[in-house]
């Protein structure tokens, strides 16, 4: 079975990391007629007709290039420029979020379109030396930011976050169940899985025990990987993971959740039908992780 949230990383491009300091190289691939460039204002890009627009590099404005890499015989590339280019009409430019319907759930641009935007978001961020406050640089295709002070060589930031599927019950079962939260700005029925990010010195796994600790009150043994996304929005990589409940009492604990419960297969199932459910997109590892658990396919999303 393949599962949503691998419809935007099946297709993942050559990142040709070897060649991000090889300037001939560069030169020459810039100058190929069959490469082509997505134009980022910031951190935002324009759609055009319903698709994100990939330009001839002769028709890219002048800006901070990224060498994204290869797929199919071209080469991928992303010029940022300055944010004020989107200034005059702002409702036209989109962050990653937005830009997600022009997504197809075939879309085999859509790695190149989360390494463009990534990256953007982290050359957004990053402005200045974290050890000296001095002026940075970019060098290697976009990929390294150099401090023109110190010398101190900053890379591309993730921040690895958790997100699980917890059961309880006979796996199995009709008296299987698991555990979904709603999020206090979420409306009435939008639930999803649990996530939180993982901290210094831990493991993923005790990572995922103490964010449903943290949120439910719920104690979790034993913890299984199942996959992972990444989820540039601005900088997460989303680890997925299935954990199994060795007590089910909620307690909302803190401010994190505005409601959590327990769902058989047979109430989610009910519950999406009738639309008083409504569960994740379907590009989302959540997502998928809802329906490893579940199944199959379950109808409706956000």
């Amino acid at each position: 079975m393949r599962y949503p949230h691998e419809t935007l990383i099946a297709d993942a491009h050559d990142r040709r990391g070897v060649r991000r300091r090889d300037r001939e190289w560069l030169d020459a691939r810039w100058q190929a007629p069959d490469s082509r460039v997505l134009v980022v204002s910031g951190t935002r890009v324009r759609p055009v007709d319903g698709a994100l627009p990939w330009v001839p590099t002769d028709e890219a404005p002048a800006g901070l290039r990224l060498l994204l890499g290869e797929r199919a015989g071209a080469t991928w590339w992303a010029v940022i420029v300055d944010p004020e280019v989107a200034g005059a009409e702002p409702e036209q430019w989109f962050p990653l979020r937005g830009l997600l319907p022009f997504l197809g759930e075939d879309d085999a641009a859509a790695p190149l379109v989360f390494h463009a935007l990534g990256m953007a978001e982290w050359h957004w961020a990053t402005r200045y030396c974290p050890r000296c406050a001095g002026a940075l640089a970019s060098r290697s295709a976009g990929h390294e930011l150099v401090c023109e002070g110190c010398g101190k060589v900053q890379f591309p930031r993730l921040d690895p976050a958790v997100i699980m599927l917890i059961s309880a019950g006979e796996p199995g079962s009709a008296d299987e169940r698991c555990l979904l939260g709603r999020h206090p700005a979420w409306p009435e029925g939008r639930f999803s899985t649990l996530a939180g990010f993982c901290e210094p010195g831990e493991s993923l796994e005790d990572a995922v025990r103490r964010e449903v600790a943290e949120e439910t009150a719920v104690a979790v043994g034993e913890v299984s990987y199942f996959g992972n996304q990444p989820w540039p929005l601005p900088s997460s990589l989303m680890l997925g993971f299935h954990g199994r409940a060795v007590s089910e009492g909620i307690d909302l604990v803190d401010d994190e959740l505005a409601d959590a419960r327990w769902f058989t297969r047979e109430a989610m199932r009910a519950e999406a039908e009738a639309g008083t459910l409504k569960l994740p997109g379907g590009v989302s590892i959540s997502r998928s992780l809802i329906e490893s658990w579940y199944g199959g396919p379950l109808p409706g999303s956000w």
